[in-house]
């Protein structure tokens, strides 16, 4: 995937019958399917049954099994609850008979009431000051380890540019923080606000829980680390467009027993907050045989 457009053709299911999808998969360099795919198909499944005038608020899930790349994945949507604000759906996600995934997905209709909400940080980097994945590629790739020199090869619809960039040569315990810029690559103007929630899922199984692995990143790499998202949550507030670069600001309260939890804040570049999301990853050492 080179742009938006790919990204969307991705996200769009073939409808099966009224409450039946299904969807295809791409890589981004993991050899099973990518968490933030199948959270933004599930999304897509869910909005197909809601009326117009509804926008998810909050969503819940958790990835059962690994996704097989080669194999279509059926989204089958249960209507749980339509009430005069509120509307619920649950969405199971299979592959060859078997639940890789759930979903449990809250709709509201849009209503006025008071307002307050946490602020961007100060002083932080710009991403005119930053480079993305893309120029270290480019400057470092001789460099790099194998690994990362092949995550960072693939073509994504998504430029990111990490405030801190880590240097895997010289590995280092760091706080547990993870602040990146990310800004999508194409046309993004005059979408609906169903299609930028789901563009926002898929983009926010990124990145997170580098957070919880930096504490321990004198001894813990994804090279020696097995790393696969176990739940993932989000909370959605404000509407927003995604022309300019937006901030995915992460920390983590705690990693122990093979499970590590990142919680963040993604902002627009003027500081609204638009979302907040949480997600709990296995990272489990890599023992050798």
């Amino acid at each position: 995937m080179k742009t938006i457009d790919d990204l969307i053709h991705i996200l769009t299911l073939k409808k099966e019958d009224s409450h039946t999808y299904s969807g295809v998969s791409k890589t981004i360099g993991s050899p099973i399917v990518f968490g933030g795919q199948v959270l933004a198909q599930a999304l897509h499944a869910a909005y197909e049954t809601i009326p117009e005038d509804r926008f998810v608020h909050s969503l819940h899930s958790y990835f059962l099994l690994p996704g097989d790349l080669t194999v279509p994945i059926t989204y089958k949507v249960t209507e749980m609850r339509n009430g005069g604000s509120f509307s619920t759906r649950r969405v199971t996600a299979l592959q060859n008979g078997k639940t890789i995934f759930i979903l449990a997905a809250s709709f509201h209709k849009k209503e006025e009431g008071y307002e307050h909400q946490e602020t961007i940080k100060k002083d932080i980097k710009q991403p005119e000051e930053l480079l993305s994945w893309s120029d270290m590629l480019a400057q470092f790739g001789d460099f790099l380890p194998t690994k990362m020199k092949n995550f960072l090869s693939i073509e994504r619809p998504m430029d990111f540019k990490p405030v801190e960039i880590t240097n895997p040569l010289d590995p280092k315990d760091l706080p547990a923080v993870e602040d990146v810029w990310f800004k999508l690559k194409g046309n993004s103007k005059d979408l609906k606000l169903s299609l930028k929630h789901q563009i926002l899922t898929y983009i926010s199984d990124y990145n997170i829980l580098n957070a919880a692995l930096k504490p321990n990143a004198s001894k813990a790499n994804h090279g020696n680390t097995q790393m696969a998202s176990l739940d993932h949550s989000m909370w959605f507030f404000r509407d927003f467009d995604l022309d300019d670069w937006m901030l995915f600001s992460a920390v983590s309260p705690s990693t122990s027993g093979a499970r590590g939890l990142a919680t963040g804040n993604i902002f627009t570049r003027d500081g609204k907050l638009i979302a907040t999301v949480a997600q709990e990853g296995l990272m489990r050492p890599i023992k050798n045989k």
